[in-house]
């Protein structure tokens, strides 16, 4: 496969994985900052810092302004990571592919651009009918994934694009917890409850399958399990690190020594979260650990690109 096809098809998946993540995040937040429990975070800080470069300044503008926020976060083309740009970069990327996707992964792409592109979109985020515009994109995230699921041919393509889905999960759901743990951090009790976490959970869509798994009250320590080790959970960090090294595996010709070089670098990295000592889940270090874990991700992530999509 040419590197070009490689890198649309990797990066197609990665822009709409990323969609998904902000989509969830946003409406979770914004369901959640109409709850009155004590719990909920009311503002959109936390959220404008996970998916925007503002400034402080513009954040603090921002924060306590519903409409404002959400148009920051879904449609300013000045953030890179609005949903809007978003989509339109997944919508390149599959333009530019068209014969190596199915005509039905193409049209769900091209929906959703239309959609975030059409004029009216600005003028419904506000208190009435924010939920349903950010509901109608959810519903076509969910219909890509089920539509890619069942037309995309299991070859190569499909390999980098699992590739582009997993490793872009495995470093949302870093950036969601480091993003929890700091906000638990400020609080001045002991956040070992339920309703401290159900925001990540939420966002992660991990809270029906919490309460059904984790039976005990020690709730910090489960949910740290949950979203760090729990195999069975399809956003922890080791279930998106295992199938990152099932596909890599599948992609990667073993006896080409760049290519095994970068099998042993992501292995390392990959087994780093598989022994990870449990009692990271206990104390002040696992926001170090995600911190260091990130870092060889991204580096990881770099190797790979010289490595198969030929950046220099």
């Amino acid at each position: 496969m040419l590197s070009r096809i490689a890198d649309s098809l990797f990066w197609l998946s990665r822009y709409m994985e990323r969609a998904d993540s902000l989509l969830r995040l946003t409406s979770t937040h914004y369901i959640s900052s109409l709850d009155k429990d004590l719990t909920t975070y009311r503002n959109w800080k936390p959220v404008l810092e996970t998916f925007s470069a503002a400034s402080p300044k513009e954040i603090e503008t921002l924060e306590n302004d519903t409409e404002g926020a959400l148009v920051k976060l879904l449609m300013d083309v000045s953030n890179h990571n609005s949903l809007k740009l978003i989509v339109n970069r997944a919508r390149e990327n599959a333009r530019g592919v068209q014969d190596n996707i199915t005509k039905e992964v193409w049209g769900e792409v091209n929906k959703m651009y239309h959609l975030i592109n059409q004029p009216i979109l600005l003028s419904r985020l506000n208190a009435n009918d924010a939920m349903e515009v950010m509901d109608w994109f959810t519903q076509h995230c969910v219909t890509y994934t089920g539509l890619t699921q069942i037309t995309m041919p299991r070859g190569t393509g499909w390999d980098f694009m699992n590739l582009g889905i997993y490793l872009e999960r495995t470093l949302q759901t870093i950036t969601f917890l480091q993003k929890q743990l700091q906000l638990l951090n400020q609080m001045e009790t002991e956040p070992n409850d339920i309703l401290y976490w159900r925001y990540l959970l939420l966002s992660l869509s991990g809270y029906e399958l919490h309460l059904k798994t984790y039976q005990n009250t020690h709730h910090t320590y489960n949910v740290l399990h949950q979203v760090v080790l729990n195999e069975s959970f399809s956003h922890s960090i080791l279930y998106s690190l295992t199938h990152v090294s099932s596909f890599l595996n599948r992609v990667t010709d073993k006896d080409d020594a760049e290519g095994a070089n970068l099998l042993r670098l992501f292995g390392r990295t990959h087994s780093k979260v598989c022994y990870m000592d449990l009692e990271l889940l206990n104390g002040e270090c696992l926001e170090q650990f995600l911190e260091e874990l990130t870092g060889e991700l991204q580096h990881f992530n770099i190797l790979m690109g010289q490595h198969f999509f030929s950046y220099s």
